[in-house]
Parts: C-alpha cells; structure tokens; sequence
C-alpha cells in the first residue's frame, strides 16, 4: 500500500452575506489561496462557481477530527499504561481469591498466540498478549486474558475474565459464550447454575485480594 500524510491549513466559516464572503476572499485570496475552506450551512450556487473559478479548495458540511497537542497524546498514552496496570493488578487478584488450584499450577505467557497455534495448559493461564484468528486456547483452569481475543478459546476453570472480544469463539465449561455480551474492557465470566454469567470488572475490584 503506497500512502502520503499532510498537514493542512482550514478555513472553517459560514456564509451569511454571500458578497461580503466573496469580498473578503478576493481581499484575502494570496493568504487563503492554499487553505482548505470548510463551509458550514447553506452554499449556494453562485459561492460554488466563485470558489471554482478562484481555485480554492473547499468541502461544505463535513466535521473534520481537530488536532490534538503532543501533550494531549501523551497524556492519552500515559492513562492507557495506568489503565493496563490496573487491569494487571485486577488479574493477578482475581486469580490469587478465586483460583482453586496451587499457586504453582499459575502459566503467565507475554506472547501473541497467532494463527495456527494450539496452546494446552492443565493449569490456569494468565495471558498479556492477543489470540489471533485461527489459534485456539485449551485451559483447564481458570483463564485470564488482557488483550483482544480473535481465536477460539476452550476453558474448563471457575471462571474467565476477557476484554471485549466480538469474534471470539467461546466455550466455557461446555457452555458457548454469546461474545456480543463481552462489551465492556474487562468482563468475568462465570457459569452459576448451568447458566452464564457475564458481569464487568470495575477498578474498584482491585482490593479483592
């Protein structure tokens, strides 16, 4: 795939006096000749064939995404890592109240699971990385998952917790999970009374342990 990346400089305005806009054009026209101008509410016929014969560039009724600030992404970057970091203490948690099985008997993998791959685990598994489609997880303890599964995942534990995962291939405990119910970014899953049970994981759950 061959791409190109632009910066470009917009006019944003409406028109409500259509020969002041075209005088403010004309006035203006070596200043704004390389901006995009974005034209809110009506356009006439007349305001189109002047910025074509000006060779302005325009686009009428679209909401371009604003710019953000080197300090907004990095802001925005620093509380998904918090973010991930409390969804790891959660885990880890989770799995030391609720695993039934030694604590010895615990897998913590950092890997991508990719296409192809069939993972076995007798005991649980934490896992901080993504199961792609076409793997297939089979764990016979409880399951613990950070990232987006794709693949098919097979548990036989107490319980699973899963991020949002819409094509995901889910049993649990012989039981098929309706992944479309996995909305929120940290979902437990349990089976209580031949019935699954799907309720979100809060931060405030971190005091579970």
């Amino acid at each position: 795939m061959k791409s190109n990346q632009y910066s470009v400089k917009v006019y944003e305005t409406t028109i409500d006096d259509e020969d002041k806009f075209i005088e403010f054009f004309d006035t203006n026209y070596m200043l704004f000749k390389d901006y995009l101008i974005l034209i809110h509410g009506h356009l006439s016929q007349r305001i189109k064939e002047y910025l074509t014969l000006k060779s302005l560039t325009y686009l009428h009724d679209i909401k371009l995404p604003k710019g953000r600030s080197r300090k907004a992404i990095e802001k925005e970057i620093e509380q998904e890592r918090t973010q991930n970091a409390i969804y790891m203490q959660i885990a880890e948690a989770k799995l030391k109240k609720l695993s039934y099985r030694l604590e010895n008997n615990l897998t913590v993998l950092d890997k991508m699971i990719r296409s192809g791959q069939e993972i076995n685990i007798d005991g649980d598994l934490l896992l901080l990385n993504r199961v792609n489609s076409g793997a297939t997880l089979n764990i016979k303890g409880n399951l613990i998952i950070t990232n987006i599964v794709e693949g098919a995942v097979r548990c036989l534990g107490n319980f699973m917790m899963l991020t949002a995962s819409h094509k995901a291939n889910i049993i649990f405990q012989g039981v098929e999970v309706d992944n479309e119910l996995l909305i929120n970014k940290l979902n437990r899953v349990e089976l209580k009374n031949s019935k699954i049970v799907i309720t979100p994981v809060l931060k405030k759950e971190i005091n579970w342990a």
